[in-house]
């Protein structure tokens, strides 16, 4: 049995800041040491690719350029903004970090990981993240690219957290350990990628177990996922004499929460969807209903989207029908404006597929 190389802590760093002041990307927070603009980056990044995140986070500093304009503004506008991201959490746990800052931080962002911690949503690696790379603190930020290289560079199958962290402790260097936390996030998503890593290319190749054992794409160990279950709704797109749609605001937690969206609801086992529609519209409030032609020309076409524990077909129908004392969620509200307000992916395809539909009527 072959002996391991050896890792000695001051080359690797060597060779992995090498790496990361040649090749790693020119990304917009890389560029910032504003504590506040690194907190919204990583929060970002959270479960979503650099580049899907990078249009959004250009997005949002245009709007928030600071932390006081985050905190004045208005819950719709934060969604608004935030919209087609995905895990709406965030956008509204960031939100509320704001105010917590002004309000009990004095305005400023606390500079240590501890203190980070008490922020809404901000965990140990988004802790450790931001005081590393904002204010030098020495201290790991593990994500899943962190512990991907780290599996494979010790040669490691399942290796909990507090032996990542043991690790990354004994490896950070003291005087860049932001830059040392983000080089080694930075060669897990460029080269030590989870299915076809590029190990020629990698700076720790040769001190890596894992490729002198043969065993890197086994490192870490994946989990398998079971079957991702279907789910069916029924919505209603209901336009009233005025011809203003019902609209209903999600619950402020839980899924898509604080975003607005047509009544819908589950369609039960062999329920038409019609007819789940109809008990979604009168559910919010609409009485009266008619199937209606003019109001969306047509059938609406099914919407399907997926979500990180299940999928879903959306089955919107279009009706007239009469308002009556609607729930404190629910609102009429003109379609031009329905454009503006923060509603999920799906929900905008089906207003952008009833707003097509009903012009088409219109033209014909």
């Amino acid at each position: 049995m072959s002996t391991p190389p050896r890792i000695d802590p001051e080359g690797l760093r060597c060779a992995l800041f090498g790496f990361y002041d040649r090749d790693g990307r020119d990304l917009p927070w890389r560029r910032e040491s504003d504590p506040y603009r690194i907190w919204v980056s990583e929060v970002m990044l959270q479960q979503t690719r650099v580049e899907t995140a990078e249009p959004y986070y250009r997005r949002w500093m245009e709007r928030f350029p600071t932390l006081d304009d985050l905190a004045e503004a208005s819950r719709d506008e934060v969604l608004k903004v935030w919209e087609g991201l995905g895990y709406y959490s965030r956008a509204r746990r960031i939100h509320d970090g704001a105010h917590m800052v002004r309000e009990r931080f004095g305005g400023e962002i606390p500079s240590t990981a501890q203190a980070l911690r008490e922020l809404p949503g901000v965990g140990e690696y988004t802790a450790g993240a931001v005081a590393s790379i904002a204010f030098g603190e020495v201290i790991p930020a593990i994500d899943g690219n962190a512990r991907r290289v780290l599996a494979r560079l010790f040669d490691l199958a399942d290796p909990g957290l507090a032996e990542l962290r043991a690790i990354m402790e004994e490896l950070i260097d003291r005087e860049r350990p932001g830059d040392f936390n983000q080089a080694v996030m930075e060669l897990g998503a460029t080269i030590c990628t989870p299915r076809a890593p590029t190990c020629a290319a990698c700076p720790l190749n040769s001190v890596c177990r894992a490729r002198a054992a043969g065993t890197q794409l086994d490192r870490p160990v994946t989990k398998s996922r079971g079957k991702t279950p279907l789910r069916e709704f029924g919505v209603a797109v209901v336009l009233d004499p005025e011809s203003r749609l019902l609209m209903r605001r999600r619950p402020e937690e839980g899924l898509l929460g604080g975003l607005w969206e047509f009544p819908n609801t589950s369609i039960r086992p062999g329920e038409p969807s019609a007819q789940a529609a109809r008990r979604a519209a009168a559910e919010a409030g609409a009485h009266r209903l008619e199937s209606s032609r003019s109001a969306a020309a047509g059938p609406l076409q099914p919407v399907r989207h997926t979500f990180s524990h299940f999928r879903a077909i959306y089955r919107p129908h279009a009706f007239n029908g009469v308002p009556v004392s609607l729930p404190e969620s629910c609102r009429w509200i003109e379609p031009p404006e329905a454009s503006g307000l923060a509603m999920p992916v799906a929900q905008r395809k089906i207003l952008s597929n009833w707003g097509w539909a009903a012009r088409k009527k219109i033209l014909a």
